[in-house]
C-alpha cells in the first residue's frame, strides 16, 4: 500500500511537472527515477537493465547513424525543383518529399534544409509553406519504426514488457494511409494559412555602422578602456578593418583609425553614439558582412534555454555574437544581453571563424542557412552509403537481421569510410533521449512493481465496462493526443504507455491495439506548436501566431484522429 501511494504520487508529481514547470523533462523524469529508486520501488538490476534496453540502445544507434544520413545530397538536389508558380501543385509536391524523407532521415533535418528553400522562393509567400512543411513531416515519420523518435520510444518500452519490439514496417498501412489523407486535408486547408509575410533578413534592420575617424579619442585604446563593452541598449557585433573582418570582437580588441564599428541592437538610439568622440556614424554596406551572418533556430531542451544571453556565456559557447532576435514572427527589441532565450527562438547571428568547427551547435541550434548545413559528399559515398542503408532497411524489415545489428553494422562503415567522424559522434550523442527513456523505463517498472498499474487500468475498466475495449482505445489515444499538445510527443508516449499495456491486460485482449494507439496519439501534434519540434522550428520563421496553428491544424487533427481510430482495431485486432 505505501509503494502504490509514493508511486503515484511521483507520478503525479512528473505530470504536474512537465504541463506547470520550465524544467526541462531530462532533469523531471532522471529526478522521478532516482527517487523510485532510493525509496526502494526499483533495485539495481531493474535500473541497469533499462538503461541497455535494447529497443533503447535501437533508438541510440539510430540517431547517431542519422548524423551520417543526414550528409546525403539527395534532398538538397531536388529541394530547389519543388516549388513553382503553381502554389497547390508546390504544396503537394513539398508535402510529398517531406513525408518521404521524414519516413527514413530525423524529420527535423528534413524541415531545416527544406525551410530554406521555402524561404527564398520567389513564388509564394513562406507563411503559406512552413506549416504544412512541418505536418507533412510529421506525418511522413508515422510510417516506418525509424521515422519519429516516437514510435522507436513505444518499441523500446514493448520490448521491456514483451520480450519483442516493433517491426519495420507495422506502421505502413496506417501510417500511409492517414499521410495520404492528410496531404489532401492540407491542400483544402491551405485557404485558412495566413497570407503574412516575414521578411528575409536584412542587416540594416538590426545593426549600425559607426566609423573611428583618425582624429578620435578611442584610436589605440581598447573595446572595454573606451567603454564600448557595456553599453545599454547597443552592443559591437564585429570590426571592419580594410577588408578584414573581426567577429565577434574580443573585449581587449584595439580599435585603430578608419575602422568601421558595426552595432547591434536597438537602433533607434544611434544618439547614443554621439557621446563617443569620433565617430560618423552611415547606413550599413552588407558586402563583407553578409558573408558571416547566419540565421538559427534555437532547439528544444538546448543548453543555453532559459538563460540570458549574457548568462550563458553565447559569445565563448559558439564564436558568435547575437545581432537580432526574433520570437513569434516579431523582433526583440531591448538590451540583448538581457533578452531570456527561449525554444523557437529565430536568431541573427554574426559567426566566428571557428562557428561552423563547435561540436554543440548541433544540441543548440537548427541552422537555415544553406550555406552552412550543405553536404559535400563525393558521389562514390553518397550512393554507397544510401545502398547500405536502404539494404539495413530491406534486412530488418525481412527479419533477416535484427535492426540494432544493421545500424551498429551501418554505422561502424560509416566511421571506416570517414563519413562521419567519431567527434561528431560524441557531440551528437543523445545522451538527454537515452536519459528520458532509461528513467520511463525504470519508472515503468516502478509502477508495475507497486501493482499501481494495475489499479489504474481496472478503474478505467470498471468505468468503461459497459463500452468494451474499443471505448478504452479511443481513451487512451485522445489522453496520448492530449497530453502531447501540452508537453513533448516523446514525454508523452512515455507516460502513456504503462496504462495504456494494463488496459490491454485488464480486458484480456492484445496489447498491439492499444500499443499503436500510444504511438499514433504522440505523433498528433497539430494544434499548438510546443509538442513537436518541427512546428516550434517554422513558428518564427513563418511569423505564426498559435491561433494559426490551431485554425490550420484543427481539420488535419479531426481526420488524422477518426482514421487511426478506425484503421487500428482492423489492421491490429483486439
Amino acid at each position: 500500500m505505501i509503494d502504490q501511494i509514493l508511486i503515484s504520487g511521483l507520478f503525479l508529481a512528473l505530470l504536474a511537472g512537465l504541463i506547470f514547470s520550465d524544467w526541462p523533462a531530462t532533469r523531471l523524469f532522471t529526478g522521478a527515477m532516482a527517487v523510485a529508486y532510493f525509496v526502494g520501488l526499483v533495485d539495481t538490476a531493474e535500473v541497469l537493465d533499462k538503461a541497455t534496453n535494447p529497443g533503447l540502445i535501437t533508438l541510440v544507434l539510430l540517431l547517431l547513424v542519422s548524423v551520417g544520413l543526414e550528409k546525403l545530397t539527395w534532398l538538397n538536389s531536388i529541394s530547389d525543383k519543388l516549388i513553382t508558380s503553381n502554389y497547390h501543385f508546390s504544396l503537394f509536391r513539398l508535402g510529398f518529399v517531406t513525408a518521404f524523407f521524414s519516413a527514413f532521415l530525423n524529420n527535423t533535418a528534413v524541415v531545416a534544409t527544406l525551410a530554406h528553400t521555402v524561404r527564398s522562393n520567389r513564388h509564394h509567400r513562406a507563411s503559406k509553406l512552413l506549416i504544412p512543411l512541418s505536418y507533412a513531416a510529421i506525418l511522413g515519420g508515422t510510417m516506418t519504426l525509424i521515422g519519429t523518435s516516437t514510435n522507436l520510444i513505444v518499441s523500446s518500452f514493448l520490448e521491456d514488457a514483451t520480450g519483442t519490439g516493433l517491426a519495420f514496417f507495422d506502421f505502413i498501412f496506417i501510417g500511409a494511409t492517414v499521410t495520404g489523407l492528410g496531404l489532401i486535408v492540407i491542400l483544402i486547408s491551405s485557404r485558412l494559412l495566413p497570407s503574412g509575410s516575414v521578411e528575409n533578413i536584412d542587416v540594416n534592420q538590426y545593426l549600425i555602422e559607426a566609423k573611428v575617424l583618425p582624429e578620435s579619442g578611442l584610436v589605440g585604446k581598447t573595446i572595454l578602456a573606451n567603454g564600448l563593452r557595456d553599453m545599454e541598449e547597443l552592443f559591437l557585433v564585429e570590426i571592419v578593418r580594410g577588408s578584414r573582418l573581426i567577429s565577434p570582437v574580443a573585449p581587449g580588441e584595439y580599435i585603430a583609425a578608419g575602422d568601421k564599428l558595426i552595432f547591434s541592437g536597438d537602433i533607434n538610439l544611434i544618439g547614443t553614439l554621439d557621446s563617443y568622440d569620433g565617430l560618423q556614424l552611415f547606413a550599413v554596406e552588407e558586402g563583407l558582412l553578409s558573408t558571416n551572418m547566419i540565421e538559427v533556430i534555437v532547439m528544444p531542451n538546448a543548453a543555453i534555454e532559459g538563460k540570458t544571453v549574457k548568462g550563458s556565456g553565447f559569445r565563448s559557447l559558439f564564436d558568435a555574437a547575437i545581432v537580432g532576435m526574433r520570437r513569434g514572427g516579431k523582433r526583440l527589441s531591448g538590451k540583448l544581453g538581457n533578452l531570456t532565450i527561449h525554444a523557437g527562438d529565430s536568431m541573427i547571428l554574426a559567426v566566428g571563424p571557428d562557428f561552423n568547427d563547435r561540436k554543440n551547435l548541433d544540441k543548440n541550434f537548427a541552422v537555415i542557412n544553406e550555406s552552412v548545413t550543405a553536404a559535400t559528399t563525393p558521389a562514390f559515398l553518397n550512393y554507397g552509403i544510401t545502398a547500405l542503408a536502404l539494404a539495413v532497411i530491406a534486412l530488418a524489415s525481412l527479419g533477416l537481421v535484427p535492426l540494432v545489428k544493421g545500424l551498429a553494422f551501418l554505422l561502424a562503415c560509416m566511421l571506416i569510410f570517414g563519413f562521419v567522424k567519431a567527434s561528431e559522434l560524441r557531440h551528437r550523442f543523445p545522451f538527454e533521449l537515452w536519459l528520458i527513456i532509461a528513467s520511463a523505463l525504470t519508472l515503468a517498472q516502478a509502477l508495475n512493481n507497486s501493482g499501481f498499474v494495475e489499479i489504474i487500468a481496472e478503474n478505467f475498466h470498471a468505468q468503461l465496462s459497459g463500452f468494451g475495449p474499443y471505448a478504452a482505445l479511443i481513451g487512451i489515444y485522445l489522453l496520448t493526443l492530449f497530453l502531447t499538445e501540452i508537453m513533448t510527443n516523446n514525454a508523452a508516449a512515455a507516460l502513456i504507455f504503462p496504462i495504456a499495456f494494463g488496459m490491454a491486460g485488464s480486458y484480456d485482449v492484445s496489447y498491439m491495439p492499444f500499443v499503436m494507439a500510444v504511438a499514433y496519439g504522440a505523433s498528433a501534434s497539430f494544434l499548438t506548436p510546443y509538442g513537436y519540434t518541427t512546428n516550434l522550428m517554422v513558428q518564427n520563421l513563418g511569423g505564426y501566431t498559435l491561433g494559426d496553428y490551431f485554425r490550420v491544424g484543427l481539420p488535419l487533427s479531426l481526420v488524422y484522429s477518426v482514421v487511426v481510430i478506425y484503421l487500428i482495431p482492423i489492421v491490429f485486432p483486439f
